[in-house]
């Protein structure tokens, strides 16, 4: 192998304040929730809703949504005033004369320039979505710049519903016809309380590497091309300052017939006809929606305690419930980054995700974690023990695997194992991070040893990025499926990140039949829990180890492959080091019994008080999969225990 050097300069906007933030557990970013429309928003403003009745918070929302979707009587700019859904037609005003920039890489770690979450079609295209907040919760303060440059501004941010980029009759001229896309922004956007405060759309031609079309800005992005425009602005009397955040929406509609934009604040909409510059009906799958920067590539910075909860609702012809997707397109971002959620609950007509100032991860649809000695939370939330000796696959799509080393605690705990190492393949990328309990993990891309220093990002030629936090690997490629490694010197926690649910996976963290409570044996044949003792291990387990070559030859030789001869839970401890143990955690703060349990075996065998930190504020288990009965089965009849 060569060893490569990567210095590239620290990006501060992406990583400041991150490792303090890194626990390396949870990657869950959203849940789908099958509802009929959108919660009422709320938010700890002196601006809430909260001295609404429930039933005035409903119907406030039912207009909002409502109102968005009735067509406009013409061309121009209108507004209506709740309880009335008629439209009035207003004056106009010209858009600012700035970009809202598409993603650049790399992916940063925290919300927007491509880490995000959107709502995908199953099928057609979207003719109309919109985005607005479940929950608002410790919001005091926001700044940013105006355009990305300048000083920061109070209120300067911009909300926006983006469509993906699509193949669009607008690259008819292009000098680049195999990546020419279109792409649309339905735009709110403020410049703070002295500034510009409307709702607009902006069109964009990514990639049309030609004179751009009469009327059209000029972007150049290194040697490429790019074309911007504005529609006209409603323009909205004074700015909507951030302690209003949880009352705001942003909808787009893009038919045949033409395009929209419209921002409510739940007592009034304000809507535009927009230019139907992309023909955005005829190519667009995805809607992200966020709160972000105003413009330029700028960020959205809000005060330490914030969490925004936000839904993503689109229509687009068919039935079937949206997809989470873990990308985005926008350039602009926020200081947020993706926090601990619910896991994936049944699909319904919305994604819902979370952010936060004490977040941990990238975006991701669906997560699962391997932590401690060792302790699997599979994607639906089923939380169970895994103390084999082995290469093994933990989960597995077509375009993304990942596969770990574990290593039994014998001799002094035989029927215990930590992670030693993690692979991944990504695509064309395989990428491993094997640990060394004599100093820090070896990170090796595409089979060479790559030296990353703290704070930076190594990208792969096919879009891969994998940044390091401390002690902390985080490898995220273009489809938001991600592996998030914390480096423990004698063992990794492992947390796995899925960039769409629902997924075809499988392996260890993966559930059989879309049943919580069940794990599938690679061959076929499912097990439900309470699992007993010797099917487990001689049947589940063994279906899922890899007995030759695989992603992790690369940390070195496979380990002689074992399984503990009994189930090793807390109670199995000497009843002193338990109480130690226990008492480590609970100080800790460390709360549920499972937890509480997992936390004490681990805080034992490792042999370190630390190793309770990754249980606090962890997420509680869906599911228990216990294991039980020591006894072995005969011909895969088992005792009763």
């Amino acid at each position: 192998m060569k060893l490569q050097t990567h210095t590239t300069k620290k990006q501060s906007l992406f990583v400041q304040g991150f490792i303090n933030k890194i626990t390396g557990l949870f990657l869950l970013a959203f849940t789908c929730i099958a509802c009929a429309g959108l919660s009422p928003a709320q938010t700890t403003s002196p601006f809430s809703n909260q001295q609404q009745s429930p039933e005035e918070q409903r119907l406030r929302d039912e207009w909002r949504v409502a109102m968005a979707q009735v067509p406009l009587p013409g061309k121009g700019c209108f507004k209506s005033e709740y309880p009335s859904q008629v439209w009035n037609q207003v004056g106009c005003v010209a858009a600012p004369n700035r970009p809202f920039v598409p993603k650049l890489s790399p992916r940063p770690m925290i919300a927007g320039n491509g880490n995000d979450i959107s709502a995908q079609a199953p099928s057609g295209f979207i003719s109309f979505a919109q985005g607005s907040f479940d929950s608002v919760t410790g919001v005091v303060s926001e700044t940013g710049q105006v355009g990305g440059v300048g000083g920061q501004v109070a209120n300067a941010y911009s909300l926006q519903l983006n469509t993906d980029f699509f193949h669009s009759t607008a690259c008819a001229g292009t000098g680049n016809v195999a990546q020419c896309r279109g792409w649309e922004q339905f735009i709110y956007a403020t410049d703070g309380s002295s500034g510009f405060s409307g709702t607009f759309i902006q069109y964009w031609i990514l990639y049309y590497d030609n004179t751009c079309p009469g009327g059209w800005n000029t972007y150049p992005v290194g040697v490429h091309t790019f074309c911007y425009e504005n529609s006209s602005a409603n323009w909205l009397m004074g700015n909507e300052v951030i302690g209003k955040l949880g009352l705001l929406s942003v909808s787009g509609t893009a038919t045949g017939a033409g395009d929209s934009v419209s921002m409510s604040d739940g007592s009034t909409t304000w809507s535009v006809s927009g230019l139907n510059a992309v023909n955005a009906a005829a190519g667009w799958t995805m809607a992200e929606y966020n709160v972000i920067g105003d413009g330029g590539g700028g960020q959205a910075n809000f005060n330490n305690g914030s969490k925004i909860v936000t839904r993503e609702r689109i229509i687009y012809g068919g039935n079937a419930p949206p997809n989470c997707v873990a990308i985005g397109f926008t350039g602009e971002t926020n200081n947020l980054d993706f926090s601990l959620s619910p896991p994936a609950a049944p699909p319904g007509p919305a994604v819902i995700f979370s952010e936060s100032s004490a977040g941990s991860a990238s975006a991701n649809c669906a997560a699962a974690t391997s932590v401690g000695d060792t302790h699997l939370d599979t994607v639906m939330g089923l939380h169970y023990d895994f103390q084999a000796q082995g290469d093994f696959v933990v989960a597995d799509t077509p375009d993304f695997v990942v596969e770990e080393r574990q290593v039994s605690g014998a001799p002094n705990w035989p029927n215990a194992a930590l992670n030693r190492a993690v692979a991944t393949q990504m695509g064309a990328d395989a990428v491993a991070v094997c640990g060394n309990p004599f100093g820090s993990a070896l990170l090796i891309v595409n089979g060479d040893n790559v030296y990353l220093e703290d704070g930076h990002v190594f990208s792969t030629a096919n879009g891969l990025d994998i940044w390091r936090m401390g002690n902390v690997y985080n490898i995220t490629d273009q489809n938001g499926n991600s592996v998030n490694a914390t480096d423990n010197v004698l063992y990794l926690n492992v947390a796995i990140g899925l960039g769409q649910w629902p997924a075809g996976v499988t392996g260890l963290i993966a559930n059989a039949n879309g049943n919580v409570h069940q794990l599938g044996i690679q061959g076929g044949g499912v097990l439900t829990a309470p699992f007993f003792f010797g099917r487990f291990y001689s049947r589940y387990g063994d279906s899922w180890r890899l007995w030759d070559q695989s992603l992790l030859s690369v940390c070195g030789e496979q380990l002689e492959p074992s399984n503990p001869v009994a189930p090793f839970y807390a109670k199995d401890l000497p009843q002193e080091l338990y109480q130690y143990a226990r008492g480590v955690c609970t100080n800790a703060g460390v709360q549920g019994n499972e937890l509480l349990d997992d936390c004490t075996l681990d805080v034992a065998v490792i042999g370190d008080d630390s190793a309770a930190n990754v249980f606090v504020n962890a997420r509680q288990p869906v599911a228990e999969g216990y294991i039980t009965n020591p006894k072995p089965c005969v011909r895969d009849v088992c005792p009763i225990p």
